[in-house]
């Protein structure tokens, strides 16, 4: 059973027997539970950022790579033309 499910239960039972104290405490275990969810939410939308940062400088790394030395110049000897020239 989890936090949240324990909190409710807490404050469903200080409901019926009329214990203030154990509602509260049950509320609170709740927004503890809840934020813990929120803490882990943000931790992997994190990670899924930096996964996606690093995917994008390798595939930046690869379209260089695959540019060449040159840039993408190409060879005014062999007539091989790989961009246009106007």
């Amino acid at each position: 059973m989890d936090d949240k499910a324990k909190g409710k239960a807490k404050e469903a039972y200080g409901a019926l027997t009329g214990d203030e104290a154990k509602k509260e405490e049950g509320r609170a275990q709740q927004r503890k539970a809840a934020a813990e969810e929120e803490a882990t939410q943000k931790e992997k939308t994190s990670q899924a950022k930096e996964e996606a940062r690093q995917a994008e400088r390798k595939r930046d790394q690869q379209k260089q790579k695959d540019k060449g030395l040159l840039g993408g110049v190409t060879d005014s000897l062999s007539g091989g033309d790989r961009g246009s020239r106007s």
